[in-house]
Order: structure tokens, then sequence, then C-alpha cells
């Protein structure tokens, strides 16, 4: 049983995750910078930047799936929660 401070997904039993490793992290930011690159193209009607700023986000997801397969995703490796 979880203590008081822990939430638990009713379906599944176990901990609610937040994705908070340096993967989650790293994707994010990219992502970001890849949206505010497409907002700002997008105001200034350049949809050739529009592009390459989704072209960002996309790669954000990469990031995240490479880094979390090399360890620093939740409980990997080398995440620094491992046990």
């Amino acid at each position: 049983m979880a203590n008081a401070n822990t939430q638990i997904d009713p379906m599944h039993g176990e901990e609610i995750g937040h994705g908070n490793s340096k993967a989650a992290w790293a994707a994010i930011a990219v992502m970001m910078i890849g949206f505010i690159v497409g907002c700002i193209a997008f105001a200034g009607h350049n949809p050739t930047v529009v592009y390459i700023g989704i072209g960002i986000v996309f790669l954000g997801l990469i990031v995240g799936w490479i880094m979390k397969k090399a360890g620093y995703g939740v409980n990997g490796a080398k995440s620094g929660s491992a046990h």
C-alpha cells in the first residue's frame, strides 16, 4: 500500500510517473525550441521555417527516445534513480 503522498493509478495499481528524467527534459527542451521557431515563423508568414520548426519538434521526440534507450529515462541505469 502506498503512503499518503503517493498517487496510485486505480486501473493498474502502480505509481503514476511524471516523466521526470533527463531524457524527458531534453526531449521537451528541443521540442519547445521547435515550437517557438515554428510560432515565430508562422507569425512572420514564413512557411519554410514553420516546417523547419515542425521538424525540430519531431527531432525532440527522437532525442528523448534515444536518451531513454541510452539509460537516461525514468528508472534508467544512468538516470540517478536506479537501484
